[in-house]
């Protein structure tokens, strides 16, 4: 390959650590591989070797850490700016991290931001517009369903939507020169777009069109694929008196939806008129082939008039620049994408172009915004992250943040929960989530569009080689690691061929043959080599001092020999983080019971003798969780369909499945009773089919708190479809159960689902239950049939926060006295109740030995956990929120440590667990009673 001719410079950093730094002769290198040396010298990495088999292959030095003191330029010390990491994407394009600190009411706030830079000028990269699922409007989808569906290898969230309306972008929406969407007559609503020559656009649109007849007359058109809207400034309904057209584009039937007009169409295939229908809507979707106009009043009159079926019709259109009145044909745009109001311009803060009160644009939350910088070679798509450890920004916020980055001109796109980041990081063949969104356990939230990252280059060399796999893992737990390539354009590359051996550098992790396990909590560093190639990585395996809390998905389970309930644990650690700990990582504690878990499943061998309460702690690394309770379970009746005071309704998917819902009496051993009867139909539409049986609308019906079983009676019809059932609960996370998969049965069958699999968070309401015929092996399954059900039932704890088996008594305290009488009976205390800032603090354990029930002191987490009954109370020092059967509440107190004792709010605790408070003020005393 020729010399290499190179310095090698020892210096000393800030912090007194020597450095070492390669310099390499880059015009050498440039002879021996122009476009790498180009794509180095470019981008100003430092860059390291890696050999392997002989070659030699550059690589770029990624993923530093935070960049201080000298290191930050000047411009981003001005603005607070500190590059925290950066890694490629793929040719053309990388990801940027930021932290970004911000002024609140005096005090200095972090915040995290995440950078997509893509260089326009790079001919393997590209932007264009996701939209909806299968690229049609009124379908909205996940940033991640949508990128990897396209293909991309990074994306957005896109565009604004009436989230209560169809899901269609309110700006415009160009791909690759076709228009997917026009421009909403909306005031100060800006878009951003490339051209075919590669330049970046921010501007405002509008759309300009027009409508020849085969007579020679015309008619303006209105836009293309939008929804019904109030106009501005004039407030006037969209649709009325005016002509629009629909493309493919389009999924919906209804063209739009609550529109307040009464639609004449005309379907228009290779130019011609194929059909027109006067004030009814032509029914299904538009043809792949053709596109239909749309119009209401005058527009109306205009198509009676002049338009007849196999006459010639023609429509053109352009898209005119609401600022210099320029018009801009679709055919010169690689994409397009609206968004809200102008942020920068000439790489300053801009005013608002808009009103941004109804997008919270004082408030801190999560945001998205796109931008080019000053030569108009880069584009920055810009997200500011709202999460456990990201406070969001202000407009004002963001608009600082991008300027220091040098966006000369931006806009915003749609923020708040919308606000998703997908990356595909280095070697992976997928995007993933690039942080978590402000929706938490909620996931992604489905939008209607999103500007997506492309790359068009072709397969190049080998580069560089990573390893693959969690930078974290559990004592216990066995992860996989792979060895994975990037070629010379950032892209994946099959590393199949490469036999690599791998090492830990301590015993904190173990090499299985297939993956690394963990053995004791700690740093380690793994090592896979090939040949004299070498790549690490940093791996963390967590400690019970990780964790913050640790809680199984089941609160509650019927106490009962036999009793079978899945027991998956997640973690909250105190970086924020929610994850999954594997089963075979948790240890188990059990009290008033004998059992085991194996596989995630607590299975009950044998009740002790008067239990009327037991507990099955999870245990990890000494961190002790939240306690499932097991108690006394009933069955119940939650609707027999006697007497119902709610409605049933059918909801068939797609909009063409049909059928009907209906109580009728029953047949067979359930003659005597009313049943739910769901007739369906699913010849119509494609993919898979559902036939809905909803409750009570769309919002459901409440079942019992902490059911652990659902059963149903079912009278199937061998249809070879499955059986579900669709619970919501208490954050709005649909839940499915499956009853029968697939219904292979005629006549009345019993059937019985566990809920414990579902990790419900009650309350929990059952929303539906349905037949669904699934696409795969359609033809398999019956299209149309009948299904009943009657006698829908739950199983649920009968007990309580307490129990009557408590004991009944008086107890009083007097602030500072180191003794407190039970029923007229002095007793010492070893600390005497304390009050502090108009709250009572006492030790817990007092309240306990009178009252009833346990408590158990975790000294690493400085967590209190108390059991009484049915109620788990957990409390951690110097925290306000606590946990009540495992789910998260807020208190305006939080325990406290006083002389090396530990004091609990006592009127948080003793009304959580049922015990009566009075507190008089005259003499300090406090009586509790039972």
């Amino acid at each position: 390959m020729g010399e290499l001719s190179n310095k090698m410079v020892v210096r000393r950093d800030e912090t007194g650590t020597n450095q070492i730094q390669v310099n390499l002769d880059l015009e050498v290198v440039e002879r021996q591989n122009s476009k790498l040396a180009h794509l180095v010298a470019k981008s100003g990495k430092r860059i390291a070797l890696v050999t392997l088999a002989g070659l030699i292959w550059i690589q770029p030095v990624i993923g530093i850490g935070p960049i201080a003191g000298p290191a930050l330029t000047a411009e981003a010390a001005a603005s607070q700016t500190v590059k925290l990491s950066e890694e490629m994407i793929t040719s053309g394009a990388k990801l940027v991290k930021y932290e970004y600190t911000v002024t609140r009411s005096g005090k200095p706030v972090k915040v995290l931001t995440d950078v997509i830079e893509v260089d326009l000028t790079n001919p393997y990269v590209q932007l264009d517009v996701m939209t909806g699922k299968g690229g049609q409007v009124t379908t909205r989808q996940s940033v991640e369903g949508m990128a990897k569906e396209t293909g991309a290898v990074a994306g957005v969230n896109g565009d604004f939507f009436a989230t209560g309306g169809q899901g269609v972008p309110m700006g415009p929406a160009v791909s690759k020169g076709t228009v997917v969407t026009s421009p909403a007559q909306l005031q100060g609503m800006y878009a951003f777009a490339v051209r075919n020559d590669g330049t970046p656009l921010i501007d405002r649109f509008g759309f300009s069109g027009t409508v020849f007849a085969e007579d020679g007359s015309t008619f303006p058109l209105a836009g293309i694929n939008q929804e019904s809207y109030m106009t501005e400034p004039d407030k006037a309904y969209s649709h009325v008196n005016k002509m629009f057209i629909y493309t493919s584009a389009w999924k919906a039937e209804e063209r739009p939806a609550a529109s307040s007009t009464t639609p004449t169409e005309v379907l228009v295939q290779g130019g011609v008129i194929t059909q027109i229908s006067i004030k009814a809507a032509i029914p299904g979707p538009v043809p792949a082939d053709g596109y239909i106009l749309r119009a209401h009043g005058t527009a109306a009159d205009y198509v009676a008039a002049h338009l007849q079926v196999g006459q010639r019709v023609d429509a053109v259109y352009q898209l005119q620049s609401l600022t210099d009145g320029q018009l801009v044909d679709p055919a010169d745009l690689k994409m397009m994408i609206g968004g809200h109001t102008l942020l920068v311009d000439q790489g300053k803060a801009s005013a608002f172009t808009r009103s941004t009160t109804s997008i919270s644009g004082g408030s801190a939350v999560a945001r998205t915004a796109v931008g080019y910088s000053k030569d108009g070679k880069t584009a920055y798509i810009i997200t500011a992250e709202k999460n456990s450890n990201s406070t969001g920004l202000t407009l004002k916020e963001l608009q600082g943040f991008m300027t220091g980055i040098g966006v000369w001109k931006g806009l915003n796109l749609d923020g708040g929960g919308s606000t998703t980041m997908v990356t595909r990081p280095l070697a992976e063949t997928t995007p993933q989530l690039t942080f978590t969104t402000s929706n938490g356990a909620a996931g992604q939230r489905a939008v209607a569009n999103g500007l997506g990252v492309f790359t068009t280059a072709p397969q190049g060399s080998l580069l560089g080689l990573k390893v693959s796999g969690s930078s974290t893992l559990f004592i216990g737990q066995t992860v996989p690691y792979a060895l994975k390539g990037y070629d010379t354009y950032y892209n994946p590359i099959d590393t199949s061929g490469i036999q690599a051996s791998w090492q830990a550098s301590n015993g904190n992790v173990v090499w299985t043959g297939s993956g690394f396990k963990g053995v004791k909590a700690g740093m380690a560093k793994i090592t896979a080599t090939s040949g004299q190639a070498k790549t690490s990585m940093d791996v963390k395996v967590l400690g019970g001092t990780d964790l913050e809390s640790l809680t199984p998905g089941t609160t509650f389970a019927p106490l009962q020999a036999g009793t079978s309930v899945t027991v998956a644990v997640t973690a909250k650690l105190k970086d924020g983080r929610t994850v999954d700990v594997p089963a075979e990582s948790v240890k188990w504690t059990f009290s008033g019971m004998k059992a085991s878990v194996q596989g995630g499943v607590l299975t009950v061998q044998s009740v002790n003798n008067g239990a009327k309460f037991a507990y099955a702690t999870p245990v990890y690394d000494g961190f002790n969780g939240t306690p499932i309770v097991l108690s006394a379970s009933t069955e119940t009746i939650w609707e027999s369909f006697e007497n119902m005071t709610y409605p049933i309704s059918f909801t068939g998917l797609p909009a063409e499945a049909k059928g009907t819902v209906s109580i009728v009496q029953g047949t067979g051993e359930h003659a005597n009773s009313k049943v739910l009867k769901l007739d369906y139909d699913l010849t119509g539409g494609t993919g898979s089919k559902f036939a809905y049986a909803q409750f009570n609308g769309t919002s459901g019906r409440a079942i019992p708190d902490n059911a652990t079983t659902l059963t149903v009676d079912v009278l199937g019809d061998a249809s070879l479809n499955w059986v579900r059932a669709e619970l919501s609960d208490a954050d709005g996370k649909p839940v499915y159960i499956d009853l029968a998969r697939p219904m292979d049965y005629t006549g009345w069958k019993t059937l019985t689902a566990d809920l414990t699999a579902g990790n419900i968070k009650f309350p929990a309401k059952l929303k539906r239950l349905y037949v669904v015929n699934v696409e795969e092996g359609q033809d398999e399954r019956a299209l149309t049939g009948s299904v009943s059900f009657d006698n829908v039932r739950f199983t649920a704890p009968a007990a309580g926060g307490s129990s009557p088996d408590f004991p009944s008594a008086k107890a009083v305290m007097v602030i500072g006295q180191k003794s407190m009488t039970v029923n007229g009976k002095k007793q010492n205390l070893e600390v005497a109740p304390l009050l502090k800032d108009n709250t009572t603090y006492v030790p817990i354990k007092y309240v306990l030995d009178v009252f009833g029930g346990n408590a158990a002191w975790n000294g690493a987490a400085k967590k209190i956990t108390v059991t009484r009954g049915a109620t788990v109370l957990e409390l951690t020092v110097g925290q306000k929120t606590f946990l009540l059967n495992g789910v998260s509440s807020k208190a305006e107190v939080s325990p406290i440590i006083v002389n090396g004792r530990t004091l609990v709010p006592l009127r948080l605790v003793s009304e959580q667990l049922g015990i009566g408070v009075n507190w008089e003020q005259k003499t300090k005393s406090i009586t509790l009673e039972s």
